[in-house]
C-alpha cells in the first residue's frame, strides 16, 4: 500500500485585520501561531483551504 502523501503547511502570516472566516480556516489546519507548522494529509478539501489563506502559510510537498 502506498504511502498517503502529506503537506508540510507553515503559517507565516498573521490574522489580525484579516477577515474571520480566514481566522477560522487557519484555526482549521491547526494553525493559530506565527512559525506553527503542521504535517496535513494532501486531500482536495486541505487544498481548499490551504488555497484560501495562501498569503499567510507556506507549503512544502
Amino acid at each position: 500500500m502506498a504511502a498517503k502523501k502529506t503537506l508540510k503547511v507553515t503559517q507565516i502570516g498573521s490574522p489580525i485585520r484579516r477577515e474571520k472566516s480566514q481566522e477560522a480556516t487557519l484555526i482549521g489546519l491547526g494553525l493559530n501561531k506565527i512559525n506553527r507548522t503542521r504535517e496535513l494529509e494532501d486531500t482536495p478539501s486541505v487544498r481548499g483551504m490551504i488555497a484560501k489563506v495562501q498569503h499567510m502559510v507556506r507549503v512544502e510537498e
